[in-house]
């Protein structure tokens, strides 16, 4: 799917015009990863426009730029402010929002101190994910070969354009073997996450999902569903999950920005509960989208309306 372009680019504090929205090839992201980023949605509500949770993922973009090294060169709030006003200088009722923190041009080596702290943030229509379809059938997924990062290699709690390598190999893999969606081990032979998303099971009526320590990113969607999965009355619980109990779950499912809460059907070919999106995820849906919506008087706080 081609990106459709928007008017305006925020860079560094200017609205750019999408086709001028440039960088030096020399700059030191582009030969060294060094950026990190967020992937945030913009919905229609009943209300309104509003950015689901904008602060806490800023909150973690800043995290991730304080794990490298990288002070951001705008303050906090103006950050969040510019989200907001780059949906509106684009007119647009609903998109994805994708800020990036990178280390720009003067001089490449390894040593990333000399070059200057940049940032963007770009907005577009994008729809669902894994597939519109994805939400109410589910999808095939099969567990990769490629495991995730080990500690103390890269930061798991990060989200860089770095780690995104290992999910590009884990995705690749998935797609060419016939599969929608890879499913990462951690180094120790744990469940962590899929390429872009966060997992869940179902498994005699708890909601289970890996720890962060099993090389999982701090997903703001992971944790939404938790809190909801709590206020329903279900328990969650934060575990390792060995390979095989995905085969054996009632119902798994993905979450995160993009994929909302994706349900999955079979995993290496062997069918999930009745192999179709199961209650528990159906009663997680239809609450997470109500909030999405502005429908909940409890989760008011959860939108930021433009």
């Amino acid at each position: 799917m081609s990106l459709k372009k928007s008017e305006k680019i925020w860079m560094d504090g200017k609205f750019v015009d999408w086709d001028d929205a440039k960088i030096h090839v020399c700059s030191h992201v582009i030969h060294y990863g060094t950026c990190v980023f967020e992937g945030i949605r913009c919905y229609k509500t009943k209300k309104g426009s509003a950015i689901f949770r904008l602060e806490p993922h800023i909150k973690r973009l800043y995290n991730s730029a304080k794990m490298y090294r990288m002070e951001p060169q705008i303050p906090f709030d103006e950050f969040v402010e510019a989200c907001k006003e780059i949906v509106r200088v684009n007119k647009m009722e609903a998109c994805y929002i994708r800020p990036v923190v990178y280390r720009g041009y003067d001089s490449l080596g390894v040593n990333p101190f000399p070059n200057p702290i940049n940032a963007f943030i770009v907005v577009w229509e994008w729809g669902k994910y894994l597939g519109p379809e994805a939400l109410e059938q589910g999808v095939d997924v099969c567990v990769s070969t490629w495991d995730r990062i080990a500690p103390n290699t890269l930061p798991a709690l990060a989200k860089t354009g770095a780690n995104y390598m290992n999910s590009q190999l884990i995705k690749m893999e998935a797609l060419v073997n016939g599969y929608a969606e890879g499913i990462a081990l951690d180094t120790n032979g744990y469940v962590s996450e899929g390429s872009g998303e966060n997992i869940f099971l179902i498994l005699d009526g708890k909601v289970i999902t890996p720890p962060l320590g099993a090389s999982v990113l701090p997903g703001i969607t992971r944790n939404s569903v938790m809190e909801l999965a709590t206020e329903l009355g279900i328990e969650v619980r934060e575990q390792l999950v060995p390979r095989e109990m995905l085969y054996i779950a009632d119902e798994v499912f993905f979450t995160g920005t993009a994929a909302e809460i994706s349900p999955i059907r079979s995993i290496d070919k062997i069918k999930i509960g009745e192999g179709k999106r199961g209650p528990v995820t159906k009663k997680l849906q239809d609450l997470f989208f109500k909030v999405l919506n502005a429908e909940v008087d409890g989760h008011m706080a959860w939108l930021d309306f433009i």
